[in-house]
């Protein structure tokens, strides 16, 4: 809410004091267009997919052991239950270490992938930007409401094709 509000005092200012041109751009559509968005994306997928086998694996050896533990407890002598228990309470912290590295595994690999196409989109948009003489630009996503700016989104687009073929060229 606070951003909200200085956002208003910051445009209400500059239109006080000066031109201010405002603009906005659909982000998520630009990113969509990408080949190099679209092959980040499924990548990352194929990634997703890796771990879900791994921790489906895990979880199905977890529910065997859990399974033959009910099984068979009644048979055990308190020495081989605390085995049994301690054997299922291992494969638990093994399911939890193989998930906590997926999940930051995924993390890093989303950084790396995305993280050049989002510097493009910025580069992108600035260049536009200070072509048109822009001030302020805008993602559609964050908007509430407007009435007024300039949809660069097309411009932008060009532009980012053109810095992400050449990016994927290298």
């Amino acid at each position: 809410m606070k951003k909200l509000i200085a956002l208003c005092v910051l445009l209400t200012a500059a239109t006080v004091h000066g031109q201010m041109t405002l603009a906005y751009v659909n982000s998520q559509k630009l990113l969509d267009t990408l080949p190099s968005y679209k092959k980040a994306k499924s990548d990352l997928i194929k990634g997703q997919d890796s771990a879900y086998i791994e921790l489906r694996e895990c979880e199905k050896q977890l529910n065997e052991a859990y399974t033959n533990f009910e099984e068979k407890k009644a048979g055990y002598s308190p020495i081989n239950m605390k085995i049994e228990q301690d054997k299922i309470i291992r494969l638990q912290q093994a399911a939890q270490e193989i998930e906590s590295f997926w999940q930051e595994r995924l993390q890093k690999r989303e950084q790396e992938y995305l993280q050049p196409i989002l510097n493009n989109l910025q580069l992108a948009i600035d260049a536009i930007a200070s072509r048109k003489k822009i001030n302020y630009v805008l993602d559609t996503s964050k908007l509430l409401y407007s009435k007024g700016g300039i949809d660069i989104t097309a411009e932008v687009e060009v532009e980012l094709l053109r810095l992400d073929a050449e990016a994927m060229k290298k």
